[in-house]
């Protein structure tokens, strides 16, 4: 016999499916080649996914920062139109996924990334380079 008991537990059971499918979709969402923002206690900072590298235990994340701070996307946005006049903090940084995820991103725009873009990543699997567990916010000294 069914009662409500049964039905409230299957549909929170389905609900929870959901939003963890959605989350994986999102993940999975970001591309080489994206501007991603993200906030700042002042406004926000713009990164730029290099490469994705899904290991067996966690994926790991290549990413470009930088310096460039804005009041509000907006703002972001209309730098992107020129992002060759962008200034990179940070040509490349290894992130654990749980570091990636400890920090709100959105997609704002993609365009193919350049050698010269990519001779970070290059450099770091060269030297065996660190793959880092702390948040970017922390890598770049921002709050």
């Amino acid at each position: 016999m069914v009662t409500n008991r049964h039905i409230s537990g299957l549909v929170i059971l389905a609900r929870d499916v959901v939003c963890v499918l959605i989350w994986t979709l999102m993940l999975q969402s970001f591309q080489p080649g994206d501007f991603l923002i993200f906030q700042v206690e002042s406004g926000f900072g713009l990164l730029r996914v290099l490469a994705v590298d899904d290991g067996t235990d966690d994926a790991v994340w290549h990413l470009a920062a930088f310096e460039d701070l804005f009041l509000d996307v907006e703002m972001a946005e209309a730098a992107l139109e020129n992002a060759d006049r962008l200034t990179v903090s940070q040509p490349h940084l290894a992130l654990t996924n749980r570091a990636f995820e400890s920090t709100q991103v959105s997609k704002l725009d993609h365009a193919d990334l350049t050698k010269n873009e990519l001779s970070g990543l290059e450099k770091w699997r060269t030297s065996d380079g660190e793959v880092s567990d702390r948040s970017i916010r922390l890598l770049l000294g921002l709050r």
